[in-house]
C-alpha cells in the first residue's frame, strides 16, 4: 500500500528536508529544479516522484529511490530497474487517479 510519508526507514521525508522543490543535477551537469510530488513505499525501499516544469508539460514524472546520504539526510538515487521504475510509477498513478483492481 502506498503511504506519502513513509516512517519505516528512520529518514526524515524529502518534503521536510527540503520543501515541495529539490534541486538536482542531471547527467549533463545542469541544475534541474522538481517539484516533490509523492513519496511511497515499496517491498521495504522509499522512492520519490518527481516532476520539473518541462516534464510537467509532457505529463512525465520521474522515480528516484530515497536512500541516506553521508551525513543520514534523504538523497536520490536513480532507479535503474525498469520493473521496480514502473511498479512505483504504476503505484503513483493508482494514488492519483484511482486502481481498476476490485477489492
Amino acid at each position: 500500500m502506498a503511504q506519502e510519508q513513509p516512517a519505516q526507514t528512520g529518514l526524515t521525508p524529502l518534503k521536510d528536508a527540503y520543501g515541495n522543490w529539490i534541486e538536482m543535477t542531471d547527467e549533463n551537469g545542469e541544475t534541474l529544479v522538481a517539484r516533490i510530488m509523492a513519496e511511497l513505499e515499496s517491498d521495504g525501499k522509499r522512492y520519490a516522484v518527481v516532476q520539473t516544469e518541462a516534464m510537467r508539460k509532457e505529463g512525465d514524472i520521474e522515480v528516484f529511490r530515497i536512500v541516506p546520504n553521508e551525513a543520514g539526510e534523504p538523497a536520490l538515487e536513480t532507479v535503474t530497474d525498469d520493473e521496480e521504475w514502473e511498479r512505483v510509477a504504476e503505484m503513483y498513478d493508482d494514488m492519483q487517479f484511482g486502481s481498476d483492481e476490485m477489492p
